[in-house]
């Protein structure tokens, strides 16, 4: 064999080029497709919720619970599934769940089958099943991107994942609709849990640790390491680092994070953001349905609106963000501007209360969340500033707090609508929560920079750091 055939047959990471590869996006793509079908899974639910209470006689009250349930579990499984995350790496902790809340959702299908008390346990279950599933997925979404991207694509690359809460608005409720309208509810639990299954395999073909990656080069992997990303974050997880440097303790970590005013104030946040993450992913279709007296098709497609300009918004504010950054800007200002524009155009969902045509509410609501989008910038924070020791964790705990509004939010507006009849005071309370995101930002995170973490426990043979 010659020379120049040797170089061919080298190892990707071992081989030298002017043209860097570009396997970072191909990553990117891999989690922009499992985020899409995790937000689908979760919002299948809500596409259903009227034609369930229809056929099974459950109240906005219930219907409130029922959606609350993921996020109860979900909330809960954030620190463990960081933990787990840090302890055996994103391949493998994220195939795992991508399988299980896939087939949980599957088996949602069959709930119709029961009597209505069996039936209502049976979906509490599952959907309890689901969160506990799904609660590695947007941590791992983070670290991925810390490991994989540079400082100045960091942005863009969270924005991305997380648009897709957007894009999967535009692309599967439209198809749940559909499925729902043609050939009945479960057929919408039948149909994403299948995709989800068969996605478990794609996952694990694409995705690698930098370091290990069959497709990159040298020239990608020096980039992206020249560039911030802590490439080496997997590779105790790989086998493939035998340092004994320092290890975190996972609640020495907890106690530090908890102390940062910083992260405090992103924490408190996220949590307003996600309220409104929370209201489309729960009650949006309903309030379609019920508010703005459209069929559950009309309601698909309607949704999808909105749904594009987050999307839109989602990926704007990421690439503002960077170029801020890449023209000098600091990272604070750079992250912390698309947070607040794009927050005070979402508190205009307000402004639905006070027009009456279908049309008006669209632009309104087009408007708020195309700001959404802009302002989703919480997990770009977090990979900037989770201590590079425990990335999960941090991920973890940050998603613990956003996601309590995934248990206030649909009871909250469960009871404003069982007890007011309408949905004005619920469009409200989103509109106050899009304000109070920007008081967080503004007045407790301050400025954003990377934790260093004093207190860590020693591998064998290694000092105890101070």
């Amino acid at each position: 064999m010659s020379s120049a055939q040797l170089r061919t047959a080298s190892p990707g990471p071992a081989q030298s080029t002017d043209r860097r590869s570009k396997v970072r996006f191909l990553i990117i793509a891999m989690i922009f497709i499992a985020t899409t079908l995790n937000n689908a899974d979760r919002a299948a639910l809500s596409i259903v919720g009227s034609s369930l209470q229809k056929d099974m006689g459950i109240s906005s009250i219930t219907l409130g619970y029922l959606f609350a349930s993921f996020a109860w579990a979900y909330m809960l499984v954030q620190i463990p599934g960081g933990w787990l995350l840090d302890r055996f790496g994103s391949k493998r902790v994220y195939a795992w769940a991508i399988f299980l809340w896939s087939f949980f959702t599957f088996l949602q299908g069959f709930v119709g089958g029961f009597g209505f008390a069996s039936a209502i346990v049976a979906l509490f279950v599952l959907r309890i099943a689901v969160g506990l599933a799904e609660g590695p997925a947007f941590p791992s979404n983070s670290r991925l991107v810390a490991t994989w991207f540079p400082s100045n694509e960091r942005g863009t690359a969270a924005a991305i994942f997380n648009s897709a809460q957007y894009f999967s608005a535009v692309s599967f409720t439209p198809l749940m609709g559909w499925l729902t309208h043609s050939f009945g509810w479960p057929w919408v639990f039948f149909v994403m849990g299948g995709l989800g299954m068969v996605t478990t395999v794609a996952w694990l073909f694409v995705i690698h640790p930098p370091a290990t990656h069959p497709m990159i080069n040298r020239a990608e992997l020096d980039y992206i390491r020249d560039g911030g990303a802590l490439t080496d974050m997997d590779s105790k997880v790989a086998g493939t680092d035998t340092s004994t440097g320092p290890r975190v303790s996972s609640w020495l970590c907890i106690k530090e994070l908890l102390g940062s005013r910083m992260m405090l104030g992103v924490y408190l946040g996220q949590y307003c953001i996600t309220t409104l993450v929370y209201f489309f992913l729960t009650w949006f279709p309903i309030y379609l349905v019920r508010g703005l007296h459209m069929n559950i098709m009309q309601a698909g497609f309607v949704a999808a609106i909105p749904a594009v300009c987050g999307f839109l918004g989602g990926i704007m504010g990421g690439v503002v963000s960077d170029a801020m950054l890449r023209r000098g800007y600091s990272l604070t200002v750079s992250r912390k501007v698309p947070i607040v524009v794009g927050m005070l155009m979402a508190a205009t969902i307000g402004c639905c209360t006070l027009v009456s045509t279908e049309t008006a509410v669209i632009l309104f609501m087009a408007l708020a969340f195309l700001g959404k989008g802009i302002g989703s910038l919480g997990w770009a924070v977090v990979a900037d500033t989770s201590p590079k020791e425990a990335a999960g964790l941090s991920g973890g705990l940050f998603n613990m707090f956003a996601n309590v509004a995934g248990i206030t939010t649909p009871i909250v507006i469960g009871y404003i609508v069982e007890l007011t009849g309408s949905f004005d005071w619920a469009l409200l309370f989103v509109s106050a929560n899009a304000i109070g995101a920007i008081l967080c930002f503004v007045f407790i995170t301050g400025r954003i920079e990377r934790v260093t973490l004093h207190h860590t426990a020693a591998l064998p043979g290694a000092p105890v750091s101070a």
